[in-house]
């Protein structure tokens, strides 16, 4: 690659190259240093069909040589004539220095991806430059600024007064441009870090805010909108809460009224039970009651058939005694006491058989009752609420006082059975 000295009033500057911007003070410090210690770096240029020479790159080199007065510089001669490739080369050579500017590289990027004589794509540019695609998406994102703006945006990540950064602007990249470009101003003018500006542009892609209401907040300063941004998420955090807590309620009454209703199922069927076993206990001690009343017929008939016995032993002995008769009436009087004692002995045997079959049938109808119970479960785990505890507590005590009542009952009876039997050993 041979540099060659070439005269300045040969080159020409290409006015349709990537970079425009030329900050002044950094141009008096290039003027400086080039005349101390010399143009440490040569430009690139291309011939023209006039003889003349065009700037591919260098183009803040060589006015500060220009404003210096010098007569000749060093320069790198090209023939490309290819247009992208001489385009692309200048974007990748002004990647590398200071001050191109990020509005300048999304020009170029637009230029290169829209105009009909490059008609480029972003994946090709990406693999042309070695960025990344979103990297060349979000600086065209930049263009959709209008030009009060694209004047403030500056490289680099520095927050300074009156100047936007890239990662300052992108959070509010997609807001309609009346909110868009003012609220780029407010982040310029008031200093706000990019994680105020993320906060500020929620509340401005908050769709339960009206349109009118966003346009009122443009009049606030940037901590004026980060205090109305704050206030929005505690009332929203609020009624969410509220919400809930109206979720939790209405969940916890369908519960208790299914708890209810449960309990009462179980109340009925219970109830139920009881009834069928009461009905089957009561045909048990008829029949039971049936069995006890034959038993004295029995006993009757077996005391007449003692008595009967007693008569016919009594006259047997007596065929030819002379005294035979009066033996045999003495006979037939000492069996006849002992034939009625007999038949009531039976009698008595019978009653009680039949009262103790009774009594037997109406025991075994407790026991069939009370098994019939259902037996006490543990308190319910699901149990979680007010409603549910007081229907099952309510439950407990109707069963308790049911059971009371029936246990009095039967204390009573206890009571007369045992008054009876004190009035039979009497």
């Amino acid at each position: 690659m041979d540099i060659i000295q070439i005269a300045m009033h040969l080159i020409d500057e290409d006015t349709d190259q990537p970079r425009y911007q030329f900050d002044e003070e950094a141009l008096q410090e290039l003027m400086k240093s080039i005349d101390e210690l010399g143009l440490l770096s040569p430009i690139k240029v291309r011939t023209t069909a006039s003889g003349r020479y065009k700037i591919i790159y260098g183009n803040r080199r060589y006015k500060a040589s220009k404003m210096l007065g010098k007569e000749t510089i060093p320069c790198i001669v090209s023939n490309a004539t290819d247009e992208m490739e001489i385009y692309l080369e200048q974007i990748a050579e002004n990647l590398t220095r200071e001050g191109f500017s990020p509005i300048e590289e999304a020009e170029a990027f637009h230029k290169l991806m829209n105009e009909s004589r490059f008609n480029s794509s972003i994946k090709y540019l990406s693999s042309k430059l070695g960025k990344p695609e979103s990297y060349i998406k979000n600086k065209c994102e930049l263009l959709k600024f209008g030009g009060s703006v694209r004047k403030l945006i500056v490289s680099g990540t520095e927050i300074r007064k009156d100047k936007l950064t890239e990662d300052q602007l992108l959070p509010i990249k997609d807001l309609p441009i009346e909110h868009r470009d003012p609220l780029a101003l407010i982040i310029a003018r008031d200093e706000l870090p990019v994680s105020d500006v993320k906060k500020i542009a929620k509340l401005f892609k908050d769709k339960d805010i009206s349109s009118g209401t966003k346009d009122k907040l443009l009049y606030k300063t940037g901590h004026e909108l980060l205090q109305t941004w704050s206030t929005v998420q505690q009332n929203k955090a609020e009624r969410e809460r509220a919400a809930e807590l109206k979720a939790e309620r209405a969940e916890a009454a369908a519960a208790a009224k299914a708890e209810k209703a449960r309990l009462a199922a179980e109340a009925a069927a219970s109830a139920e039970a009881a009834a069928s076993a009461e009905a089957a206990s009561a045909t048990g001690g008829a029949a039971g009651s049936g069995a006890g009343g034959t038993a004295p017929d029995a006993g009757a008939s077996s005391a007449a058939a003692a008595v009967a016995s007693g008569r016919s032993a009594g006259a047997a002995p007596g065929a030819g005694a002379a005294e035979a008769p009066l033996t045999a009436d003495a006979g037939a009087a000492a069996a006849a006491p002992s034939g009625a004692a007999l038949a009531a002995a039976a009698a008595e045997a019978a009653t009680a058989a039949s009262s103790g079959a009774a009594l037997a049938a109406v025991l075994e109808e407790a026991r069939q009752l009370l098994s019939a119970l259902p037996a006490p479960d543990r308190m319910p785990d699901t149990a979680a609420s007010y409603e549910q505890l007081n229907a099952f507590v309510a439950g407990v005590d109707q069963l308790l006082i049911e059971l009371e009542q029936r246990g009095a009952a039967w204390r009573s009876l206890r009571e007369q059975a045992a008054a009876r039997a004190n009035g039979l050993l009497l």
